[in-house]
């Protein structure tokens, strides 16, 4: 039953905003009832229309995410528009052979018969995306959607206005409204839609979110994807070449000011390997971003003053060993790159997901207590580890869990079209990316076809006697 809360939240939408929101889910179930997104040609016409638009709304969109996060061009290209381009041309290129049936054979008992695995759609699909990457997190499962020959309304974050309003251009210019609508707006608006009945729901952002949308996705048994985050750890063993490392870790906190959901959240190392990668990690800050990161074009900045303030107060001063709050400024959602050593366990740093440019090192004794540690917290999206020696790789694999694992790099595999990305736990479920993004938009339909002559059911139906009861027998032994 709707809360208290998600009542208040869907009365404060006037009627007109509501009778909005019920026509265009309606008009999407019609559009989809009438075949429209069936076609495998109108899929690839839909992700072609896609990829024409953005490339027409490049500088928009390209002005929007510097506006709301201080991105620059080329990180905008590497990590937003880019990685969409390749997302949708990986797909359509693949989408024929992905839809093809697969034959498999029903059984012994079944014989002779012929069986396929048919990918369905799935019907009128939500598709929740975030502020921190507002153009990637929103277009790559809308590609899974628009592929698995489905209709989606696309709820972008209100937290990134302005990319808010340069996607919903997007889509109401070059997007056939039978296949694909907006809904902007902020949590009465995403409240309503999820009193709404859809068959597939998608969101990116944080747990305390996902847990409201899975409680009202089980209204009406709907399946959910979750794509969430938590504090991914990274561990520097002894013997790493550490000037490459932190060239690496640097790169994956810092990029989009630490707003990523599988930034490397803590570090964790020997003392003594602590003591010889933090003046790598102060090398590689200054090489990426200047000595000055404020006058970079390449750092960003934080969303909002609301998140400036959060992550500021994750900030110990008396730890920093680069950045830290001095040089902070709110006024232009400033954080400069902050790294902070001897911190504990139980520091506010560690209480949460930062998703801020703040790293925390952390000593262990070795990696079996960087192993202990991960495992005896919630399981993260995604684990990292650096290490010369094979057989500490091979541990990280083995024992530990989280949504992915990546060794010896940081946030690039976030990119590859042909790995599955999703958590596992708190850290989200379902996956997407490619040829997983086809399979979590659509149904994989079982059908089973056998001839009426020779009717050799007739094996497995009653009355169950003398020589049919032994030949069962032995068949089911």
């Amino acid at each position: 039953m709707p809360t208290n809360a998600h009542q208040a939240a869907t009365s404060a939408l006037d009627a007109v905003r509501r009778g909005e929101i019920l026509a265009a889910v309606a008009a999407l179930r019609d559009s989809f009832a009438a075949g429209t997104t069936r076609p495998i040609e109108a899929r690839i016409a839909q992700l072609d229309a896609l990829a024409a638009g953005l490339r027409a709304e490049r500088p928009r969109l390209l002005k929007a995410l510097e506006m709301d996060l201080g991105k620059s061009r080329t990180e905008s290209l590497i990590t937003e528009l880019g990685v969409v381009a390749q997302e949708i041309a990986h797909v359509r290129k693949n989408l024929r052979g992905w839809l093809r049936p697969e034959r498999f054979g029903p059984g012994l008992l079944l014989a002779p018969s012929s069986g396929q695995i048919r990918r369905e759609p799935l019907g009128t699909t939500l598709i929740i995306s975030p502020w921190n990457y507002p153009v990637n997190l929103a277009l790559a499962p809308l590609i899974g959607a628009i592929a698995g020959g489905n209709t989606a309304i696309l709820k972008p974050s209100e937290v990134a206005p302005a990319t808010s309003a340069a996607l919903t251009h997007l889509i109401r210019s070059h997007l056939d409204p039978a296949w694909v609508r907006v809904v902007e707006g902020a949590v009465e608006e995403t409240t309503f839609l999820l009193e709404q009945r859809f068959d597939l729901i998608f969101y990116t952002g944080n747990g305390a979110v996902g847990r409201i949308v899975a409680r009202a996705a089980a209204e009406h048994l709907t399946p959910t994807v979750l794509e969430l985050g938590g504090k991914s750890p990274v561990f520097v063993d002894e013997g790493t070449d550490l000037a490459a490392t932190a060239r690496r870790i640097v790169w994956g906190k810092f990029t989009n000011a630490g707003q990523t959901c599988v930034a490397p959240d803590y570090l964790m190392a020997t003392q003594a390997t602590i003591d010889r990668l933090v003046p790598h990690l102060r090398q590689a800050t200054i090489a990426l971003y200047g000595r000055d990161p404020r006058r970079s074009r390449d750092y960003g900045r934080m969303v909002n003053q609301k998140h400036f303030d959060r992550v500021l107060a994750l900030i110990d001063d008396d730890k920093a060993v680069l950045g830290g709050t001095t040089g902070a400024d709110r006024e232009a959602r400033y954080l400069p790159p902050t790294i902070m050593t001897g911190v504990d366990w139980d520091d506010p740093v560690m209480g949460e997901e930062i998703f801020g440019p703040v790293l925390p090192l952390l000593e262990v004794s070795g990696p079996d207590e960087a192993i202990a540690r991960i495992n005896g917290d919630e399981k993260p999206l995604t684990a990292y580890a650096f290490s010369p020696r094979p057989e500490i790789e091979e541990r990280f694999a083995e024992e530990t869990s989280s949504g992915s694992l990546a060794l010896g790099l940081t946030l690039a595999h976030l990119g590859s079209q042909t790995m599955p990305f999703g958590g596992v736990g708190e850290s989200g479920t379902g996956a997407y990316h490619g040829r997983t993004s086809l399979q979590v938009f659509t149904h994989a339909k079982p059908v089973v076809k056998k001839p009426l002559r020779p009717d050799t059911l007739r094996l497995v139906t009653p009355p169950y006697r003398g020589a049919k009861r032994a030949l069962l027998g032995r068949l089911l032994r």
